[in-house]
């Protein structure tokens, strides 16, 4: 039986935009061994096999999902400090998704399939973002 998979959310803390997280993820990529992006936290995942059977990460930024990428793999990383932490490794392509509002957390989260914002379509993927102000106010009447 195949596993139901989940996704993960986290803050894009100091971004502002999805072209933000693109451009430091390009400048990123000559620190990581493999040339893919990753990010590196204390904490691994405990439904590891959830988020690799299909699972994404998806990125909070300005107080809004805003896009997404694939979960590759996990990997171990021992930092300087000698505390092994977690990589996600991602996929290089930013998928961005509809605007959706989400309050601040620490770390990352757990986010259900049913939870997640849509996909937008090629032809939208690069229309420009609507001011935060107008977004929050379509967002309060149930507009996305």
């Amino acid at each position: 039986m195949a596993t139901k998979f989940t996704h993960l959310i986290k803050l894009s803390v100091g971004t502002e935009s999805v072209e933000d997280l693109a451009a430091w993820q390009a400048t990123a990529h000559e620190s990581w061994p493999d040339g893919q992006p990753r990010h590196v936290t204390r904490m691994w995942p405990k439904r590891e096999a959830e988020v690799l059977d299909g699972g994404s990460i998806y990125w909070v930024i300005k107080g809004f999902i805003q896009a997404r990428q694939k979960v590759l793999r996990l990997d171990e990383v021992i930092g300087q400090d000698g505390i092994r932490r977690c990589g996600i490794v991602l996929d290089k392509a930013l998928i961005r998704v509809e605007a959706t509002p989400k309050r601040a957390f620490q770390g990352w989260r757990y986010l259900a399939p049913t939870d997640a914002p849509r996909d937008l379509s090629a032809a939208r993927a690069h229309e420009e973002a609507l001011p935060l102000d107008l977004q929050n106010a379509l967002a309060d009447i149930g507009v996305r």
